[in-house]
């Protein structure tokens, strides 16, 4: 699969052209993860190479700021590597959460659930002693 892949991007000029820079930019990002301080490699990552500069995106103001504070020395640390990086430009893009779990349905405890059937036991047929009594099952 990966070699018809491959034969495929190379099948066409533009293909061939965003297939290397793609690869570049995983490249790229997997300098920068290793020598940036875990918590700004989480929070932030490479976005594109324009000339010789990179472009990385930070999840926040916060990062981005230190970022900054570190674009000299993360320009030495890129071409220690071999990378032609002159320049680093930073931009805050924040990501758009993804939408949060639903709640867990919470849960009664034994001594909860006894008392609703207590009142249950002591309640004249009614509809508010048929709740309890759901309630109560579904504890």
């Amino acid at each position: 699969m990966p070699h018809r892949l491959n034969s495929f991007l190379a099948s066409n000029q533009e293909l061939r052209l965003l297939s290397s820079k793609a690869t570049l930019l995983r490249a790229l990002q997997r300098h920068y993860e290793s020598f940036a301080p875990p918590d700004l490699a989480r929070n932030s990552q490479v976005s594109r190479m324009n000339h010789q500069t990179l472009v990385l995106v930070a999840n926040n103001g916060a990062v981005a700021a230190k970022l900054r504070h570190m674009t000299t020395e993360l320009i030495s640390l890129f071409q220690a590597r071999g990378c032609e990086v002159t320049g680093i430009q930073i931009r805050v893009q924040v990501s758009i959460p993804s939408r949060p779990a639903p709640p867990k349905p919470r849960q009664l405890g034994k001594v909860a659930r006894e008392a609703l059937q207590k009142l249950d036991a002591n309640l004249g047929d009614s509809s508010l002693k048929a709740a309890l009594r759901r309630l109560a099952r579904k504890a």
